[in-house]
């Protein structure tokens, strides 16, 4: 089954590699829209961004983090965490700075996005990074493309079985 998802990852530093991994057509994913596009969405303001985001979102069957270098930082990529959180939508993250650019380069490893989110309340408060799966691809003998490729479905289906990010 093909499923539709929602790809969250630093626009400027990584949208190179979220195409390769875009292309690799093991899932569905959202429009990856032009530098043109996300300039003229900026200047829009920040309610049109997130109305894009929302929009974008809806009819997903999981989110997907593509970690890169400065992701975890990045306003809007916290934005799709905590809002894939409120609608309770299966969420999961893949580090992708082994897959290379397209001048072949790689990046620095970026600190998992999850770690600054908890959820539940007083004993029973916990780091969402103890939920939330984000997955090394270069931990094996294959290429980083060749893991994306060969488990992205499975890693899908993993976080629909989990369900959503609620304890």
């Amino acid at each position: 089954m093909v499923r539709r998802v929602f790809y969250s990852f630093h626009y400027q530093l990584d949208a190179t590699r979220v195409q390769q991994i875009k292309n690799m057509g093991a899932v569905e994913g959202q429009r990856i829209v032009s530098s043109n596009e996300w300039e003229t969405l900026k200047r829009q303001g920040d309610n049109a961004i997130k109305r894009w985001i929302d929009n974008a979102m809806k009819y997903t069957s999981c989110t997907i983090v593509l970690v890169g270098a400065e992701t975890s930082d990045r306003k809007w990529v916290q934005y799709e965490i905590q809002h894939s959180f409120d609608e309770k939508r299966p969420i999961f993250g893949i580090y992708i700075d082994q897959v290379r650019d397209i001048r072949g380069q790689t990046i620095r490893r970026g600190k998992n996005p999850f770690t600054r989110w908890t959820v539940g309340e007083g004993l029973n408060r916990i780091n969402l990074d103890k939920l939330v799966p984000v997955y090394d691809p270069k931990a094996t003998w294959d290429t980083p493309y060749q893991v994306i490729r060969q488990n992205m479905e499975r890693w899908i289906e993993d976080a629909i079985k989990r369900g959503g990010t609620h304890v």
